[in-house]
């Protein structure tokens, strides 16, 4: 209000510009009132914002240092705290640095100040509903939102006022009877989940029992009965090592998630065109050790004969896994083309961690924690083998660097894509949602160090067809430009989780923690040549 109020000024003419001048302070020129208001009205929209309007309690100073923290060419070579990180023109040496400071001081500010203004972008039927006095809440369908990032999303959602409603089949939890394990935390059933989070919150989530890539017909009522203003899309077997367990594990995985996928994208055009896709894909559709420099966000320029043209970045999948994923943008890509579809597509780093601000509120909502070797994460399964006392196993060598992310920072990303829609008409958005680089090896030892029980780094024959060593560089930038302030690991952070875990160890399913599916024959001799040896 207070920008468009000087705006005004300037806009109608010198003479009511120099009038008002001159009644608010004799003797200053235009320009210093103009420049004492402009500072007047940020500091005081920035110290009269309320939490909810501010919900992550941001400064422009974690800003600019989350900023500089995960500039392109520094993410997988720095590893500083926020204190170290904050960068000032005065005190850094390097030109390249200097640049690249000055240059977030201003992208930041101009994103911040969007922001204070304009607030989160929302749908016209949110901001009518608002407008008009009506319930204003953003209508979220969350599918896949039982599982290990699902849930937490669907929480935080919530939190902020969205109206959210979980589809899922339950499928992961059928996964877990398939192989004979189960999440190390006790999760609570979807029903007492949801009930537990209307007795802490006060507010609803619904949820509704279906499979999103069977039933066409059942995905169409869905999204003409809500006419959801997001689709968070889920949904799909996300686990590599699971989808090349078998014949049936890679066909199945295909069909689940490419299904599912386009029964969503045929139900939103036929009944919620102007809703706003949001996918969570994975940052292995790039491939690792494939790309000379930093990995694009999403697209690259290319020139091909006498034209000039941007594609989507080369693909490098790694798994059945990683090529649905694939698959899936291909189908985006068509949709936006064809239909003016709103698509947002995340690639994700590894996620880890347990607990979120939501989880915490009541042991019924506690997140699933999987650490058997098809769908464990790297630092889950690590922290899990230092609690108990275990080998610590990085595959091959270990040199294998990865891109990683919180699993807080999943909700909150999915959160700060709901308020940030593409318009109508334009192409995919493609965000590349990690927040740190780590080589497995280092992680192995960073959590050798925590065991409290004396575990030791042991390295394994790689179940999968992958380099022994890559280097890792990744490109943030639209993530950055809403002023997203990752949680990183630290020696802390891993201690925290390695705590956690101590108190579910009985619960470790122990015949699943080595691996069992292997990306090929060589693969699999070569990791039960090992197991011979040491049963001999």
């Amino acid at each position: 209000r207070y920008f468009l109020f000087l705006s005004l000024i300037l806009v109608r003419g010198r003479r009511v510009g120099y009038t008002v001048s001159a009644k608010m302070a004799p003797g200053l020129t235009m320009k210093a009132i103009i420049g004492l208001a402009a500072a007047i009205a940020l500091i005081v929209l920035t110290l009269t914002r309320t939490p909810s309007e501010n919900p992550e309690g941001l400064s422009l100073a974690i800003q600019r240092r989350a900023a500089v923290r995960m500039a392109p060419g520094l993410m997988s070579r720095v590893r500083m705290s926020p204190q170290t990180m904050d960068v000032t023109a005065s005190t850094t040496k390097s030109p390249a640095l200097k640049q690249l400071h000055n240059e977030m001081n201003g992208w930041m500010a101009a994103a911040e100040l969007r922001r204070m203004i304009e607030g989160p972008r929302r749908s016209a039927r949110v901001n009518a509903a608002a407008a008009s006095g009506g319930d204003g809440s953003p209508v979220s369908l969350v599918l896949g939102g039982d599982g290990f990032c699902g849930w937490p999303t669907a929480l935080h959602l919530s939190e902020h006022g969205h109206r959210v409603v979980i589809v899922d089949n339950l499928l992961r939890r059928k996964i877990d009877e398939e192989l004979g394990t189960q999440s190390l935390t006790p999760i609570a059933t979807p029903e007492e989940r949801v009930k537990a989070w209307k007795e802490v919150s006060g507010k609803e989530i619904e949820f509704i029992n279906m499979d999103v890539a069977s039933s066409l017909s059942e995905v169409m009522e869905l999204m003409k009965k809500y006419k959801p203003d997001n689709i968070v899309h889920f949904a799909e077997i996300r686990a590599a090592p699971y989808s090349m367990k078998t014949p049936d594990n890679k066909a199945e995985t295909v069909r689940n998630n490419i299904l599912g996928v386009h029964n969503v994208l045929i139900s939103m055009l036929e009944h919620a065109p102007d809703a706003h896709l949001i996918h969570l894909g994975t940052m292995g559709v790039y491939g690792y050790g494939t790309v000379d420099g930093a990995i694009p966000e999403g697209y690259v320029n290319v020139k091909m004969g006498e034209k000039e043209m941007e594609i989507v970045a080369p693909y490098h999948p790694g798994s059945v896994y990683h090529t649905t994923k694939c698959l899936d943008n291909v189908l985006f890509n068509f949709y936006v083309k064809n239909d003016q579809l709103k698509i947002t597509d995340l690639h994700q780093g590894i996620v880890w961690g347990l607990d979120t601000p939501e989880t915490e509120r009541d042991p019924r909502l506690i997140n699933r924690l999987d650490v058997d070797s098809d769908y464990g994460t790297v630092l889950n399964r690590f922290a899990v083998q230092s609690a108990l006392g275990l080998d610590i196993t990085p595959y091959g060598t270990g040199g294998q660097t990865r891109a990683f992310i919180n699993i807080a920072d999943t909700a909150r990303c999915i959160r700060l894509a709901t308020e940030n829609p593409p318009n109508k008409g334009d192409r995919v958005s493609i965000f590349n949602q990690v927040a740190e680089t780590h080589r497995v090896r280092d992680l192995a030892s960073l959590c050798e160090k925590l065991s409290p029980a004396g575990s030791k780094v042991k390295a394994v024959p790689n179940p999968r067809n992958e380099k022994a060593e890559n280097e890792l560089e990744v490109i943030n930038q639209n993530f950055r430009q809403f002023g997203w302030d990752p949680v990183l690991l630290d020696q802390g952070k891993a201690q925290e989780l390695v705590d956690a875990i101590v108190k579910y160890k009985d619960r470790l399913v122990m015949k699943n923690l080595n691996p069992t599916s292997f990306w090929g024959k060589t693969q699999a001799e070569n990791c039960q040549k090992v197991e011979t040896v040491e049963a001999a």
